[in-house]
């Protein structure tokens, strides 16, 4: 089954946002806030670099307040600049992962890409059965995780500064991108996963008390 990017990239930005929520309304612990700033600044600092390498000033760059955002100026690249600045984040968040997994891990999880919808389960079955809750590797990247889509995840508001391109996505399949977006949409499918079991495992022990 093919699947256009358009579609994948909302569906990254609305589970993103799903994820945050999720965050905010029942994590939002002492433990969590710190993760939640780890991936507000790599998804920030993506948008930032983004502007240095399309020509936009940065006006404001803000990541440890209530909603952390870069403010810039119009890129010297008409159209496809703004474009590269607002999917930033998703190129961004991957490879803060990969190095993550690479130098920190040691390799600890093999990630294999999938360029098609049908394999998105089987790509989450093998992240998944990867994970050990003997090894230290896997807490940190289940920690990492519950702050995914703070990190990749595309807001509102950079949907918004793109949306004809959004809606030109709509009819794109190249298969290169719609790896990477398969990848992003596995990635935080699993962070809403791990979030619904801690928010139950932590209902469990209100209740209990």
């Amino acid at each position: 089954m093919s699947i256009t990017l358009g579609v994948l990239i909302i569906s990254i930005s609305i589970l993103g946002y799903f994820s945050n929520q999720l965050n905010g309304r029942y994590l939002n612990s002492r433990l969590l806030i710190p993760l939640y700033y780890i991936g507000a600044l790599v998804h920030e600092t993506s948008h930032a670099l983004a502007c240095l390498a399309t020509g936009a000033r940065i006006i404001e760059f803000k990541i440890f307040t209530r909603r952390p955002h870069v403010t810039h100026n119009k890129s010297k690249i008409p159209y496809l600049g703004q474009v590269i600045i607002s999917l930033a984040p998703i190129i961004g968040g991957l490879f803060f992962l990969y190095l993550t997994n690479k130098f920190l891990l040691n390799d600890y999880f093999v990630i294999t890409l999938i360029d098609n919808y049908n394999n998105l389960g089987l790509l989450i079955d093998s992240l998944i059965t990867q994970l050990n809750l003997l090894d230290w590797q896997t807490w940190i990247l289940v920690l990492l995780s519950l702050n995914i889509g703070a990190m990749i995840g595309p807001s509102a508001r950079d949907l918004k500064n793109i949306w004809p391109a959004v809606m030109l996505a709509f009819f794109i399949t190249w298969q290169p991108l719609t790896a990477i977006a398969l990848l992003t949409l596995g990635l935080i499918i699993i962070n809403i996963i791990f979030q619904i079991i801690i928010i139950f495992i932590k209902s469990i022990f209100r209740f209990n008390k």
